[in-house]
């Protein structure tokens, strides 16, 4: 990822303070340790960007859109050295799953995929994305992703940070706030094995918000990832799909219902975007829609459960895995909706599933920089464990 400083650079403002880096660490003490090991690679005013109060305005703040610093908290990755980059990017890694296609995967092939819209935008003549104030724009190498076998520490940085040069316009990020250099890190109260902290990352298409309380996740949502275009061949023949697994889970749910488990499915509204996206927080309809999967065959409900894994797998495995379990407790009284067709492929196509904690949603939306191809809309929340069940919503 090309960056607006260098090291030296850095060095010209007052140092910052030094936080404690246990390198043996594990879990959550790694997740800190390595927030600690990045926030001793900045001065002391790239600090108090990055060390923010975990408040409500604060943790709500994300956004779907390309809108830059102006909808959300934190440091921007494109301002950041090489040295600090792989600093921030190892917390991001620590802190998510290492399956392929989720997680930590996921996460850089979705920085990809903005990449992909930024040229794009510059090589064409499409309309210009929402304006945003961001300083710098950067591109993505698409070249390696994260090994999914590799079971990270404290003491790794992670070899798959995106690196390049920036993309046509410069630093200015004139192109309307796509690119992988356009996507903000902040800790939300002070990083720690006790005390109650937020991981605070995104930018257009992605928001992972991970709360900790004493040395545990305490929720792994509101987790929004989004993707335009949906799939693309790098210059070295590389496809990619980032949404594969989100879309592949749903479409072998909905394939599996009857005929007249669909009509049941079916709601009667259209959807044009996720119902709980940003600044919805706490809207949960207060009636269940859908088919109840209790009334599902055995297999069609395990159908659902493998549906669902890839967006828990956005956190760490350990934690992905106690969640996985609370919801397959609460699946009988889980539901199971659609609207517009199953295929996926079309606007407003739409599924939806809803229980006592999980909501998650998958919409397809007409793109738009690559007019004329559906591009994808998800989200995960949990009905008490958002934000780690710190706020109250009416």
């Amino acid at each position: 990822m090309a960056n607006a400083s260098t090291d030296t650079q850095a060095s010209k403002s007052a140092a910052g303070a030094k936080h404690p880096v246990d390198r043996k660490a594990t879990g959550v003490g790694a997740v800190v340790s390595a927030a600690n090991e990045f926030l001793n690679t900045l001065d002391a005013d790239q600090q108090a960007e990055v060390l923010l109060d975990f408040s409500q305005a604060n943790a709500t703040a994300w956004s779907n859109l390309p809108c830059g610093s102006t909808c959300r908290p934190g440091i921007q990755l494109g301002s950041l050295t090489d040295t600090q980059l792989a600093a921030a990017m190892k917390v991001v890694k620590l802190a998510t799953g290492t399956g392929t296609g989720t997680g930590y995967d996921q996460i850089t092939q979705i920085l990809k995929a903005d990449d992909v819209l930024n040229a794009a935008q510059a090589t064409s003549s499409a309309g210009p994305a929402p304006s945003d104030t961001a300083s710098s724009t950067a591109s993505a190498d698409p070249s390696a992703t994260a090994d999914p076998s590799a079971s990270s520490t404290a003491t790794d940085a992670p070899t798959d940070v995106p690196t390049g040069t920036p993309p046509s316009g410069g630093a200015g990020g004139g192109m309307g706030g796509y690119g992988s250099g356009v996507y903000f890190l902040a800790f939300l109260g002070t990083p720690s094995t006790t005390g109650t902290w937020q991981l605070h990352f995104g930018g257009h298409h992605l928001a992972v918000n991970e709360t900790y309380k004493k040395g545990k996740v305490a929720g792994a949502s509101p987790f929004f990832v989004g993707v335009e275009p949906s799939s693309w061949t790098d210059d070295d023949g590389t496809t990619y799909s980032p949404l594969d697994a989100q879309r592949n889970g749903m479409l072998a749910l909905t394939s599996s219902l009857s005929t007249e488990q669909l009509a049941t499915a079916k709601l009667s509204e259209s959807f044009s975007d996720v119902l709980l996206g940003p600044g919805q927080d706490g809207q949960f309809p207060e009636t269940k829609e859908g088919i109840k999967v209790s009334t599902l065959s055995h297999k069609q409900q395990q159908l659902v459960l493998k549906a669902i894994h890839p967006w828990i797998a956005n956190v760490d495995d350990a934690t992905a895995k106690k969640l996985m379990k609370t919801y397959a407790h609460e699946l009988n009284e889980t539901y199971v909706a659609y609207s517009g067709g199953t295929a996926l492929d079309t606007q407003g196509d739409y599924v939806r599933i809803d229980g006592p904690g999980v909501w998650i949603e998958f919409v397809c939306q007409n793109g738009l920089v690559f007019q004329g191809k559906v591009h994808y809309h998800t989200v995960y929340r949990d009905h008490t464990r958002d934000y780690g069940s710190e706020f109250t919503f009416s």
